[in-house]
């Protein structure tokens, strides 16, 4: 998850949205219809979320399988991601930097369209994951920035976490999609509703309650 910088919405990357759609119909179930641009996170559901997250064990032996499947996922989708575009990839050059490389969504935006992405180390962030590697956190990453937020056009407030969370886990299995929740809606939910978007939270690999990885559970704005 990138750093909490408040951004208004973008217009999404378009070879991004068309490829994330594409690899979602890999999983066999057509995504449907989603207008990214109403998401809002429900405070009363934000809450019972960063709750979750913040009674969940650091390691949870119940979660392994997920994690497995959530991790395996994600390194298919990296490949995908930066995979020559003549063997079925989308070409994006991603490079790993020791320090936060985008000062808004915009800039994010701008280097995607150039086929560019840039992503924060996790070994620079003093915070390691229980499970993952520096390296597979690093892909995940780099997926959650493009197929969640470029996707989507959202940025990276409240908001915006959550509509990225919601439009990455159509490229997710749905035992994957347990552990990419914790990872995403957990974690900035935490961040945001209970420290105020003042410090990220320490990382688990735990699950929330299965409702919380619920498509249908988030809210739109009313137009």
């Amino acid at each position: 998850m990138s750093a909490p910088t408040p951004a208004a919405s973008q217009s999404p990357v378009p070879f991004v949205a068309t490829g994330a759609r594409r690899f979602a119909a890999t999983l066999g179930s057509p995504a449907p219809a989603v207008d990214y641009s109403r998401i809002r996170l429900d405070p009363t559901t934000g809450a019972a979320i960063a709750a979750a997250y913040l009674a969940a064990p650091v390691r949870q032996h119940g979660a392994r399988a997920a994690y497995a499947a959530f991790c395996a996922e994600t390194v298919r989708q990296f490949h995908y991601l930066v995979g020559r575009p003549a063997y079925g990839g989308l070409g994006v050059a991603v490079r790993i930097v020791d320090e936060d490389p985008y000062p808004d969504m915009a800039a994010m935006i701008a280097d995607l369209r150039e086929r560019r992405l840039k992503v924060f180390a996790s070994a620079a962030c003093g915070n390691p994951h229980p499970y993952l590697s520096d390296a597979e956190n690093d892909m995940f990453r780099a997926v959650h920035d493009a197929f969640g937020h470029a996707a989507s056009g959202r940025g990276f407030d409240a908001d915006g976490e959550e509509a990225a969370w919601r439009k990455h886990c159509t490229m997710y299995s749905e035992l994957a999609r347990r552990a990419m929740t914790t990872e995403t809606r957990g974690q900035s939910c935490v961040l945001f509703v209970h420290y105020r978007g003042m410090r990220f939270p320490e990382q688990k690999a735990a699950l929330l309650p299965v409702a919380f990885s619920d498509l249908r559970s988030v809210r739109l704005a009313v137009r």
